[in-house]
């Protein structure tokens, strides 16, 4: 296992309660979450349920309700209520080092060992093995399969599919800050144009004894954000005008190293296997964050891998399983967030003005008020199909869904 990442460790745990030896092969020194906060959507309760840790992480997360965007002229782009699809249907944001703890903790008492400091740069493979070295080529593990869970800017991926993968022109910064509770229950939006994103989410507490906290984040380009760190007093004054509520959060934060800057790279490979290395989460397809799947789709690969592997005695075969279990699921979000993020982080006014006419009055005819929140909670296998979270986490019969069967690519 190549990355001790959410899918990583996910992952690992699976396989080694299953009695596979594991080793995780991690670059740091010392594992550690990157990033702020993120949405476990009603996909990723369902496989952190299956994983038996629903429960810890809940303690630690805040329930999300609803979905609440709305532009610098108070104009509603979108008003979505979980609710409103099922009775008791939320999300739970949670911090995501609150997240990699739950998941190390299991990972911990799994059996399964990890290596730090072990850098991976290539594979050799042979007839009945894999080995994985480092840059200078000396062997770092020999195993019957690798799966690669080391993230958006995986070092192995071209080794399955060389598509280069090219990134967003908007990126964002990151802070965790305290929480007085602004807006529990929600994640809230700002937008100026397509241009400016200010976004709020409370993300509960990082740990079992810290003070709850919240994710702030902020639309920007990659290569202006030396400039944005420049006039970050400017910036201040600028993020409380949009949202004034917001104003004596940004007065405490220090400066910008209290933020950490995040680029987007979509890739989807097409087939996230070769011979016997195996892509798994943003390896295998990585996008922008606008829709709130990353960490659920991670964790469903995780689950879809280890289910394959326990099926299916040949690697090739098991590979081809959970690349057929997650198929449909990945390509309607990967192609749904292509689509999507422009409306909000882009230099296209035109698409702001559409996403500002349309987006909230579609909510009006029940259908797509439906299909909106299905396609926010990660519940989408197609345009006109969805499934229940049990059963994309491969814990239920699935249930009828309407519309056609999605194909295959």
């Amino acid at each position: 296992m190549v990355g001790a990442g959410v899918a990583g460790l996910a992952v690992a745990t699976l396989l080694a309660r299953a009695g596979h030896r594991v080793v995780v092969l991690e670059r740091f020194d010392r594992p550690a979450p990157v990033g702020s906060g993120l949405m476990l959507q009603p996909t990723g309760l369902a496989a952190l349920q299956r994983l038996g840790l629903r429960e810890e992480i809940a303690a630690l997360g805040a329930r999300i309700d609803r979905l609440h965007g709305t532009t610098d002229r108070g104009a509603t782009v979108f008003d979505l209520a979980y609710g409103d699809l099922a009775p008791g249907l939320h999300a739970l944001a949670v911090h995501r080092a609150a997240l990699h703890g739950v998941l190390w903790q299991a990972f911990a008492a799994c059996g399964a060992r990890i290596e730090t400091a072990r850098a991976v740069a290539g594979v050799a493979e042979h007839a009945d093995r894999i080995l994985l070295h480092d840059a200078t080529g000396a062997t770092l593990a020999e195993a019957d399969i690798a799966i690669d869970a080391s993230g958006a800017r995986s070092g192995l991926r071209a080794l399955v599919d060389p598509t280069p993968p090219r990134a967003f022109a908007y990126g964002a910064v990151w802070a965790s800050v305290p929480d007085p509770g602004l807006a529990p229950g929600m994640l809230l939006q700002r937008y100026v144009d397509a241009r400016i994103m200010l976004g709020w989410l409370p993300v509960g507490r990082a740990e079992a004894a810290g003070k709850p906290l919240a994710a702030l984040f902020w639309s920007i380009k990659p290569g202006d954000h030396a400039a944005w760190a420049a006039r970050f007093d400017g910036w201040r004054a600028e993020a409380a005008a949009l949202w004034p509520p917001i104003a004596p959060v940004l007065a405490a934060l220090p400066g910008p190293q209290a933020f950490t800057p995040a680029t987007y790279i979509p890739f989807t490979a097409k087939r996230p296997w070769r011979g016997r290395l195996v892509l798994l989460g943003d390896a295998a397809h990585a996008t922008s964050p606008q829709l709130g799947q990353g960490a659920n789709s991670a964790l469903l690969d995780a689950l879809a891998l280890a289910d394959a592997l326990a099926a299916e005695p040949a690697h090739e075969t098991a590979f081809a399983r959970y690349a057929a279990a997650r198929r449909a699921h990945v390509r309607f979000y990967q192609r749904a967030s292509a689509v999507i993020t422009p409306f909000f982080q882009s230099d296209a006014r035109s698409l702001a003005v559409v996403r500002d006419l349309v987006f909230d009055r579609l909510k009006i005819v029940p259908w797509l008020r439906r299909e909106m929140i299905r396609t926010l909670a990660g519940l989408k296998t197609g345009l006109l199909a969805h499934r229940d979270p049990a059963v994309l986490a491969g814990g239920a019969i699935p249930p009828p869904s309407p519309g056609p069967a999605p194909g295959r690519s």
